[in-house]
């Protein structure tokens, strides 16, 4: 591991910040490999329930590197994110424009908070290619007219616009964006990480329950613990079992 990605962590939020300022974050094949072997490692760990994704300096993420792209780079170190994400709940914290492959990593992630001045949107057709990460699927989180407008036109739209369209959760000044983000992961992670990543499993599958899938939570220790401390007027202490 290099240091295209920061790694921090905060108590059970794990923070992680895409770290090429100098090339407003664009995603070359190191960093994506690198972004992706972080989230994987951030899902894996059991003491975080809860991930915020980051960008150093003054943009989230401007898109695939198109040097690299030029040079015939590989570019689909991320498409297992785009497609699939991670079952722990993934925060977008937008300090900045997210354009590109960057707009399609907001996507991917389930909680997303902008800076004022930030961004969102797709670019690619302005360099003869399309959102091949994800973003044609735009039209099944907005309705059709406006994802095709941002999506023929390249144009992007305000965070507050954004917002309207339910793609945002929280827009605020750009110096409140990591807190705002770690003040929401928070609150995720003071829940029963097994109950919070089936209730993220079945809304991002759009479908109910299975009998096993209920067993798997209602029958868990962790559901046994919340009940009992609710029953003592205590703060549950979640084992993820």
């Amino acid at each position: 591991m290099s240091d295209l990605v920061l790694i921090e962590q905060r108590g059970h939020v794990r923070v992680l910040t895409l770290n090429r300022p100098e090339a407003r974050n664009a995603l070359d094949p190191a960093a994506m490999e690198e972004l992706s072997v972080a989230l994987r490692a951030a899902d894996e760990d059991p003491g975080t329930r809860a991930i915020v994704l980051t960008g150093a300096g003054t943009v989230f993420c401007a898109g695939l590197d198109l040097k690299a792209f030029a040079r015939g780079g590989d570019i689909k170190g991320l498409v297992w994110f785009y497609h699939r994400s991670v079952p722990t709940p993934v925060i977008a914290a937008l300090n900045g424009h997210a354009l590109g492959g960057g707009f399609e990593l907001v996507l991917a992630c389930d909680l997303v908070v902008a800076a004022e001045d930030a961004r969102l949107g797709m670019a690619e057709v302005k360099r003869g290619v399309f959102a091949g990460g994800g973003g044609t699927t735009l039209s099944q989180r907005i309705p059709m007219a406006l994802a095709l407008e941002m999506g023929l036109t390249g144009d992007p739209v305000t965070a507050a616009r954004a917002r309207e369209y339910g793609l945002v959760n929280r827009v605020v000044p750009a110096d409140r964006v990591v807190a705002e983000a770690l003040a929401l992961a928070d609150r995720i992670a003071g829940n029963g990480p097994l109950g919070v990543a089936m209730t993220k499993k079945l809304m991002r599958q759009r479908r109910w329950c299975t009998p096993d899938e209920v067993q798997e939570v209602f029958g868990s220790a962790d559901a046994k613990e919340g009940a009992r401390a609710f029953a003592e007027g205590r703060a549950p202490e979640w084992t993820g079992r």
